[in-house]
């Protein structure tokens, strides 16, 4: 039965303020329709009340190399609460780094780790222990060639299942962080991803960049729905996230500030439904200021509603 068409008198009873209509129907969540240059004046385009904001520290290596002090102050003075930890020079201890990053006052978000295999499980202990930090990041960097078959990539469940064993018995959470192979290699017809999202222990957690899937030709906010709340952290960059040969070198395209490359970040954030808890903004390298990027990322998720911050935008 095809309903009938209310009279104008009904229509003008029945209309509501616009800002209550895109609260009560949800089109204020649907980014795809709006750019944050468009969003209407003190609406953000979304609310996502359970995510935190952090940056990845790789994004700063350079600049930690010549001056850890002044670059965490740089970061903390953006708006930045919390880090997420890569790697240090090799003179400095994880309990260097930690009180560094206590000086600067940040605290730790997650921290990326080497597997936890023979020695490197007191090293992952350590860490945990000199970060006050529970979640533990197997960072996937380089590629597994075992990734190429369907026997490697189990073989590969299996460790990573012994490992969530270890990390659990410690009282820490551990998780996989993904490049782009995992969402462009097949094994058995079926992608790597895949394979690890159905096998894997299901209290392993995955932090999905979603950069590198949009790399390796997939839909990151297709992707971040699929995995739901299996993945709680976010890693946020943007850029051209096209496949180049150059990959293979470990020389990515150079990337920009959130929100001015080809990501739809409001898509990724619809479809993460309020699953994530930490959006980790990263970036590989930069053409640009580096610091003049992170801020201008902070700003963008900020002042969108996309994340929460010690700063309000």
């Amino acid at each position: 039965m095809i309903p009938e068409e209310p009279t104008p008198e009904e229509t003008k009873k029945s209309k509501i303020p616009r800002k209550e209509f895109l609260q009560t129907t949800g089109l204020a969540a649907l980014g795809v329709l709006f750019l944050p240059e468009t969003s209407i004046p003190g609406i953000p385009l979304f609310t996502n009340p359970t995510a935190k904001i952090a940056l990845q520290l790789y994004t700063v290596r350079n600049e930690i190399s010549k001056n850890i002090p002044d670059t965490l102050r740089k970061i903390a003075a953006i708006g930045f609460e919390y880090v997420e930890t890569a790697f240090w020079p090799e003179n400095v201890s994880v309990k260097q780094a930690a009180q560094f990053i206590k000086d600067a006052g940040l605290s730790v978000s997650s921290a990326h780790i080497s597997l936890p295999i023979g020695d490197n499980k007191t090293v992952m202990l350590e860490t945990a222990e000199a970060y006050s930090c529970k979640k533990m990041i197997w960072h996937g960097w380089p590629e597994d060639k075992r990734y190429s078959t369907l026997d490697g990539t189990k073989e590969l469940v299996s460790l990573y299942n012994e490992v969530n064993h270890f990390a659990k018995s410690n009282g820490l959470e551990f998780g996989l962080h993904n490049h782009w192979w995992e969402f462009r290699n097949q094994v058995s017809g079926r992608y790597v991803y895949q394979v690890l999202l159905e096998n894997v222990e299901p209290d392993i957690f995955f932090e999905i960049d979603t950069y590198w899937v949009k790399v390796a030709g997939q839909d990151p906010a297709k992707i971040v729905g699929l995995y739901g709340k299996r993945a709680p952290l976010l890693h946020i960059k943007d850029g051209p996230a096209r496949w180049t040969d150059s990959l293979l070198t470990d020389h990515p395209e150079p990337m920009v500030a959130v929100g001015k490359g080809a990501q739809n970040f409001p898509a990724i954030v619809q479809a993460a439904n309020g699953n994530t808890e930490w959006m980790i903004v990263e970036m590989d390298n930069t053409a640009t200021d580096v610091f003049a990027a992170i801020q201008d990322s902070y700003t963008y998720l900020i002042k969108n509603g996309f994340a929460t911050g010690r700063k309000k935008m």
